[in-house]
């Protein structure tokens, strides 16, 4: 469905004052799509010849009365919404109008915020339509029709090709997108991708929100004019305006502040912004695209977090899962990023070990694919023979084990020392079975990880194995 600018709205009335009042009101607001026609006989074939979304219709006309045409129109081209806009005020008359498909009725002189919420109420119903079809048909044939746009985003998992498909389906929509998921699951190559398949033709602009207070948000996204502030000596266009006709990402969206938070529901809510020093609104054409890693639904709860804002901003809203949902993917992102990785670095790309990937399985990730993509980096940097050494892994691993200062029987529960205990303390035979059992599951039963995690040796755990087993 088109965007506001482009909304094809259909303006029918024999009065050709009311044609051009009610034509300078919405494209004020605006919709810049508007045409008008004074002779009821001549709608139903610009309904034929041209894509419309919307009829503004009179009831009283000459040749051929509105009501008759309201049913022409419900009857030929259901899918169009059509606004009664008559001088009579009569409720039977607005009932039958809108028992025979009408979607709104307005009294002449309609008040323009009437007016307005009316044909934005009319777009927004026809955007969740195409939506739904749309993602309708995404889900029934589960292939991507633009997968192109996700390149840069390896995967064979299925939470993140539902994701996909749910993130083609909404783009082409004007209204937000909220991109959720923990640091370095790819957030921003997402919204990136939403911008592709939007066609919009303006830029991509992406801004961290992170750690900016009220003042540099307002200037960095709505800029200023000469003399708002010291040292603000000319004017300056924010980010908004430079990415008109594109999309301006939001990241870390959750940081910012109450006060900055009010200023982009404005700007959500009303398309139009105030530059810092101006008292004269400026309308914006940007679609926005927002991410977060936080709990933004928590921070509703907590009052750090505009209500309002939330359910704005999450019109659209997908979750990309983090790395240690989809372990299916390691063996394509390290193979990517080792190639990738070679290049940058003027080296041969080197032969992982073939336990690399089952050593890999068993980190969660924190840092996700950000993360994953260092730890290669690093290794491919250090490595001087065919073979990829396990070392660096091993050593980036264990860095960021040791900070998270776990202890070592964390995972025995109850049997924990360090906490309250249930029944008997297991002997020291139990603890050491219940750890090595406990290592190769992590390890997926590589003897050789294992080993790394209870630090001995190889040769040491197969001796301990060889002896519970005879026992």
């Amino acid at each position: 469905m088109k965007d506001k600018a482009s909304f094809p709205i259909l303006l029918v009335d024999d009065e050709e004052q009311i044609l051009f009042s009610t034509s300078i009101t919405l494209r004020s607001a605006g919709f810049g799509s508007v045409l008008t026609e004074s002779d009821s006989r001549q709608v139903m074939g610009i309904l034929s010849r041209r894509e419309i979304a919307l009829v503004v219709l009179d009831l009283y006309m000459p040749h051929l009365p509105g009501y008759e045409l309201l049913k022409e129109i419900v009857d030929q081209f259901p899918q169009i919404p059509v606004i009664i806009m008559t001088a009579a005020n009569e409720v039977e008359l607005a009932v039958e109008c809108m028992k025979a498909g009408a979607f709104d009725y307005l009294v002449k002189p309609a008040e323009t915020t009437r007016l307005i919420a009316s044909v934005a109420k009319a777009q927004e119903l026809l955007m969740l339509r195409s939506e739904i079809t749309s993602l309708r048909e995404q889900m029934l044939s589960g292939k991507l029709k633009n997968a192109g746009a996700f390149a840069q985003m390896i995967t064979r998992n299925p939470r993140m090709y539902g994701a996909f498909q749910y993130l083609e389906a909404v783009a082409a929509s004007p209204q937000p997108v909220l991109i959720s998921g923990e640091t370095g699951v790819g957030k921003e190559l997402a919204a990136r991708a939403v911008h592709e398949l939007s066609g919009r033709k303006g830029k991509f602009i992406a801004i961290n929100i992170a750690g900016l207070d009220d003042m540099v948000v307002s200037d960095t996204l709505f800029g200023h004019r000469r003399g708002a502030y010291t040292g603000a000596d000319r004017d300056r266009e924010g980010l908004v305006a430079q990415a008109a006709g594109g999309t301006l990402f939001l990241d870390e969206i959750g940081d910012m502040e109450l006060a900055s938070q009010v200023k982009l529901l404005r700007l959500l809510q009303e398309q139009e912004y105030y530059p810092l020093g101006s008292d004269s609104p400026r309308r914006a054409d940007v679609r926005i695209v927002a991410a977060s890693n936080r709990n933004l639904q928590q921070m509703v709860t907590d009052n750090t977090f505009r209500r309002d804002l939330f359910y704005r901003i999450g019109t659209h809203s997908v979750t990309i899962p983090p790395l240690r949902d989809r372990r299916e993917d390691l063996p394509l992102l390290l193979d990517f990023f080792l190639e990738e990785a070679a290049i940058s670095l003027g080296k041969r790309k080197p032969t992982p070990p073939p336990e690399l990937c089952s050593y890999l399985a068993t980190y969660d990730f924190p840092g996700n694919i950000r993360e994953l993509r260092a730890m290669v980096y690093d290794a491919v940097a250090q490595h001087e023979s065919k073979m990829l050494s396990l070392d660096s892994f091993r050593q980036a691993i264990q860095h960021v084990r040791t900070l998270q200062q776990s202890t070592p029987l964390a995972f025995l529960g109850d049997q924990d020392p360090c906490t309250p205990h249930i029944g008997r303390m297991p002997t020291l035979q139990e603890a050491e079975e219940s750890l090595i059992t406990h290592a190769l599951e992590r390890a997926g039963g590589n003897q050789g990880i294992a080993a790394t995690y209870l630090g001995i040796s190889r040769q040491a755990l197969n001796k301990r194995l060889s002896r519970k087993a005879v026992a």
